[in-house]
């Protein structure tokens, strides 16, 4: 398993790809901006941080955030966003055995399921 370093800067800003974890013909970031958008929106409000740039494509997004002085997490942040959105869904994708034992939808790529080639 990588062993990935990150610097937790408070304050600091970052730049995001987040990608859906079936990628071939898979529109749901597009489908279902509105709930993307209130989403975000709801968990800004409840842990700010600035929206300096973001692009939503069919099953990539990236973005770049700036958090507030003496802030650096990030991936709460992002864990969040992540599960109110996909427990807004309909439950239609396929789940590996792995990710049912683990409680996960099939939505998001992590690190466990990176592609092998390109």
């Amino acid at each position: 398993m990588p062993n990935y370093r990150r610097a937790f800067i408070p304050g600091g800003t970052w730049f995001f790809t987040v990608n859906l974890l079936q990628r071939h013909n898979n529109d749901l970031l597009i489908r279902e901006i509105g709930l993307l958008r209130e989403t975000v929106k709801r968990v800004r409000e409840r842990h700010p941080f600035r929206i300096d740039a973001w692009v939503v494509l069919p099953y990539p997004m990236h973005s770049v955030w700036t958090l507030p002085p003496g802030d650096a997490d990030f991936s709460m942040r992002w864990r969040l966003i992540k599960s109110a959105f996909s427990r807004e869904l309909a439950k239609t994708e396929r789940r590996s055995s792995v990710r049912k034992a683990a409680g996960e939808r099939g939505i998001w790529q992590s690190f466990r399921s990176l592609p092998t080639s390109l």
